[in-house]
């Protein structure tokens, strides 16, 4: 008994669509041909696509069916090669579920790393604050990113915050002097309680001058211009103040 394309298709449980695939590729060997053109599939055919299909649904690409040894019925070592291969994927997947189900709990920004602020620290950062941290987390080394998380636990309280955040692009000499004149008492104290916060290379795989232009170019993207001016001057207080030129320490806390 022969059967036709669609009959075979059928029969395998696949479609037309991908009987004609495995032809194309080589997986499936062309069958014979009736004088009126019409393929005469055999049950040769039928095990073989059934094989074919068995391996795609477990897994396996079709380049991978192809490298097989048609004459081996149970290719050992590429099952287990699969195995492994799956077994890396389900790992993966469960921290992916369990990273969800944090995110579905805390309702924290998909673009932070897990577990790295408080929700409602993070839902009370304006959005220039959150998109800095973000850059932040890939750049810096370990030991500083985990100070950040430490200062990150708590939302900022101070007053001067909201007035940076609310500072207007064309704010005037007077107010951006004022602005950053309360500011650098925060952000020192800030530097105080988390010192390994301040921003460097330390630990991280990039060099000082990478950081420093990935942080600037950050900040340039970020901040309107009269808040960028207030925090050149934090930086050339809190330089003046302790004499060590932390400018590049002072650039921006969270919440300010």
């Amino acid at each position: 008994m022969t059967w036709s394309t669609r009959e075979i298709a059928q029969l395998a449980g696949t479609t037309l669509r991908a009987v004609r695939h495995y032809h194309e590729v080589g997986l499936l060997a062309e069958p014979h041909r009736l004088a009126n053109g019409y393929k005469q599939y055999g049950v040769a055919h039928l095990v073989r696509i059934l094989r074919i299909k068995r391996l795609t649904d477990l897994g396996f690409s079709l380049s991978q069916i192809a490298a097989m040894d048609d004459t081996d019925d149970h290719p050992v070592e590429a099952l287990r090669s699969l195995d492994a291969e799956l077994a890396v994927t389900i790992e993966r997947l469960q921290r992916a579920r369990l990273e969800l189900g944090f995110l579905l709990r805390q309702s924290t920004p998909t673009e932070l790393p897990s577990g790295f602020a408080a929700p409602d620290a993070v839902a009370k950062m304006p959005h220039a604050d959150r998109s800095f941290v973000v850059v932040l987390t890939r750049i810096l080394g370990e030991e500083t990113m985990r100070a950040w998380t430490d200062m990150l636990r708590e939302p900022a309280t101070d007053p001067v915050a909201e007035r940076f955040n609310t500072l207007p692009p064309d704010a005037d000499e007077q107010t951006r002097a004022a602005v950053a004149r309360d500011l650098a008492p925060y952000v020192r104290t800030l530097y105080a309680k988390h010192p390994e916060a301040k921003i460097t290379n330390a630990g991280s795989r990039y060099s000082k001058r990478y950081v420093e232009q990935i942080v600037d170019k950050a900040l340039a993207e970020l901040y309107n211009p009269a808040q960028l001016d207030v925090l050149r001057r934090t930086g050339r207080l809190l330089s003046d103040t302790d004499g060590r030129g932390h400018h590049r320490g002072t650039r921006r806390s969270p919440g300010i």
